[in-house]
């Protein structure tokens, strides 16, 4: 099979694999209340998940971020949460910082 057929049928599988999730989330919402036991334990899996993938990308770096110092990311770490604490909890701030502060340190 061609390799770029093989490309094409991975990311149709992916993507109908997505939408189906996606799909019956939508369904199921409606009889989810926020404030239920089981909407809060798929919050904080969601919540740690995220934690633990960033704590990787912060002690265990890959590509190009592996060139920084553990220092370096964990002072411009704590700078953009801090930025995001300051500026209302904005999202675009501290990720535009984030990437601009990096790169100032790398090249000092």
């Amino acid at each position: 099979m061609d390799p770029n057929n093989i490309i094409v049928l991975a990311i149709i599988a992916t993507s109908v694999a997505t939408f189906i999730s996606r799909f019956f989330g939508a369904l199921t919402s409606e009889k989810v209340s926020v404030k239920s036991k089981t909407f809060q334990w798929f919050n904080c899996v969601a919540y740690s998940t995220l934690a633990a993938l960033l704590g990787r990308m912060i002690v265990f770096p890959a590509g190009v971020l592996a060139d920084s110092e553990l220092i370096i990311r964990l002072i411009v770490l704590i700078t953009c949460v801090v930025i995001f604490i300051i500026s209302k909890k904005n999202l675009v701030l501290p990720t535009l910082f984030s990437a601009i502060f990096l790169s100032v340190l790398m090249h000092l």
